[in-house]
């Protein structure tokens, strides 16, 4: 019997060729301070990979193909949701931290769960949430994603959540000064830290550069931004100008063409910037990086000063534009509405949330229900409720 060309390659081969090909701040696998619960290590896949295929398995990813980002679900099938927008995150994530020779699968774990907590009908949803609890431990979507995989998520016989590393699970702050909120809540024991990851650090920075981008795509796309007006704006008249269009294409083609071109020069203009920080920081490993005051992963002045102008542009023309703040206030009154309906009558929440009720409290308790919700489900639920001859 002839013996294979190739062999398996183990967990502990692909740790091995971690430590020989990231750099030295960034987080290893191998170095994982581990799980709550102790699991035995999978034969073939890395501490890391592990924690990224039960985020896409869990029913709070699957969710997000129906939860929104600045429209509606209802107002049209084109528009990005919270699915779409982790992908797009997810891949300019994954070429930024390869690039910085940084831990590509603990990047993907954070990008595809930073959303999780988000509620329905977008940050119109958190808002009204966050209004909803105060008093009562109040609402953050990032809070709530570490509540999701540490808690919500039940797919294991001896523990609830998905039991995920305390790499992963840090990662979901992003900024340090949730740490506070999450011990007051206690959401773990976690170390203080003035900077998150570098990998974390990466997430929060692809995550600006994806939705930023595809709300102009979205915003064009709708009739709600006009491309008249955004020729005006620096960046974006000074990466279009450099492309050099052929006016013959379609208005879609060119579009797409000055948003790739626009991606690319951001995140181009993020490694290198961020490979001086890095230097300059004079950082030899992960610990040394949670030191810092400021994050390393960074624009350069110049580009952080043209988006700003580009975000701004962004707030006042499509975020404050009056059809946007319709969907706004209407989704701000459904979550209002069905708060106060299962908070005057608990025992209208499905089996599952009553058992949770005198452990917890009502009011986390629907908070946690309405926060899973999709924009659909939401809708759905509130017509039950209010029109009188839907079926309950």
């Amino acid at each position: 019997m002839k013996t294979p060309l190739y062999g398996l390659i183990s967990r502990m081969d692909q740790e091995r060729e971690e430590a020989k090909r990231l750099a030295p701040y960034a987080v290893k696998s191998a170095e994982s301070r581990g799980r709550v619960y102790p699991e035995k290590e999978h034969p073939y896949r890395t501490a890391f990979q592990r924690d990224r295929d039960r985020i896409v398995h869990s029913t709070a990813f699957r969710r997000l193909e129906y939860k929104t980002q600045v429209f509606v679900n209802h107002e049209g099938d084109y528009y990005r949701t919270r699915l779409t927008h982790s992908l797009e995150a997810s891949q300019i994530a994954r070429v930024i931290a390869r690039v910085l020779r940084l831990n590509t699968d603990l990047v993907e774990v954070i990008t595809l769960a930073h959303d999780l907590g988000h509620t329905p009908f977008g940050h119109a949803g958190e808002d009204e949430l966050a209004e909803l609890m105060k008093g009562h431990g109040g609402f953050n979507h990032n809070l709530q994603s570490l509540r999701i995989v540490d808690y919500l998520e039940e797919r294991y016989p001896s523990f609830r959540g998905l039991n995920l590393t305390y790499e992963s699970r840090v990662g979901l702050f992003k900024h340090p000064e949730l740490l506070e909120e999450a011990r007051a809540r206690g959401m773990g024991d976690f170390e203080p830290f003035k900077s998150p990851s570098l990998e974390a650090q990466v997430v929060d920075l692809a995550d600006e550069i994806a939705y930023d981008n595809h709300d102009i795509d979205d915003g064009l796309a709708s009739g709600l931004l006009a491309e008249a007006e955004l020729d005006r704006v620096g960046l974006w008249h000074e990466v279009k100008k450099g492309l050099k269009l052929d006016k013959s294409r379609s208005s879609e083609i060119r579009r797409y063409q000055v948003i790739r071109a626009l991606i690319n020069l951001e995140v181009t203009d993020l490694v290198h910037q961020s490979l001086k920080n890095i230097g300059r920081a004079k950082v030899r490993n992960p610990e040394a990086v949670r030191d810092k005051e400021h994050f390393l992963i960074a624009f350069s002045d110049a580009v952080k000063e043209k988006r700003e102008e580009l975000r701004e542009f962004l707030r006042l023309k499509l975020y404050r534009h009056y059809r946007v703040v319709r969907m706004t206030d209407k989704a701000k009154r459904f979550i209002r509405a069905l708060f106060e309906v299962y908070l005057a009558r608990p025992e209208q929440l499905p089996p599952g949330s009553q058992q949770r009720l005198k452990k917890e409290g009502v009011p986390r308790v629907v908070c946690d229900y309405i926060a899973g919700m999709t924009d659909r489900y939401a809708q759905d639920e509130y017509r039950k409720f209010f029109e009188p001859y839907e079926k309950v």
